[in-house]
């Protein structure tokens, strides 16, 4: 079974949606998810922990990126 890996971003408002990258962001964090939609849901968590959370909505916003992981070989 593939794994995905949920890449979240968090950029500051002075930065352009299309240019928010893990070389813009003030906080790249990641985490492996089963699953697409695992991109999508469940790391509100994570953002929290991250020290710009309380910027999230106000200052920074938050963009996620969805790979594929290569399976492991054996």
């Amino acid at each position: 079974m593939n794994e995905f890996v949920a890449v979240i971003l968090i950029c500051l408002n002075t930065v352009a949606i299309d240019r928010c990258t893990e070389e813009t962001a003030a906080d790249v964090m990641s985490t492996v998810v089963q699953n697409e939609l695992g991109c999508a849901t469940g790391w509100q968590d994570v953002v929290a922990r991250s020290p710009l959370g309380k910027e999230v909505g106000t200052t920074a916003y938050v963009r996620t990126i969805c790979r594929r992981q290569p399976p492991a070989k054996k």
